[in-house]
């Protein structure tokens, strides 16, 4: 009886609206010995990268035996225009340049006020 089942992955947005994503079928062989015994089997679903921030929203997994359904909680994801991004050698080399100027101009300064003294 729960050998066969349906498994539904979609996700709503912040509107509200379902979205299917993927649906698959699945039929079990149960080995011998182990009727009538509670199972677990995960299953990995990968979502192809957002390139849209209108993907933002939660994404659900559902499973579905004959009249029995059985939802999960769902992980929201904010989908963003622009992520982190690293710093080009155009500018580690105006930080590098900067510091080491900042650096000569406090020694200076210091040798200039001692002199003086």
């Amino acid at each position: 009886k729960y050998t066969k089942f349906l498994i539904f992955y979609y996700w709503i947005n912040s509107l509200g609206q379902k979205t299917s994503i993927y649906t698959r079928s699945e039929n079990i062989v149960i080995p011998s010995g182990k009727e009538n015994k509670t199972a677990t089997i995960s299953y990995d679903h990968i979502i192809m990268p957002l390139v849209k921030t209108s993907s933002t929203g939660t994404y659900y997994c559902k499973v579905k035996w004959n009249s029995i359904e059985k939802m999960g909680n769902g992980v929201f994801v904010l989908a963003r225009g622009v992520g982190y991004v690293e710093p080009s050698h155009g500018q580690e080399i105006l930080v590098t340049l900067t510091t080491l100027l900042a650096a000569l101009s406090i020694t200076a300064t210091a040798l200039l006020l001692r002199k003086r003294k």
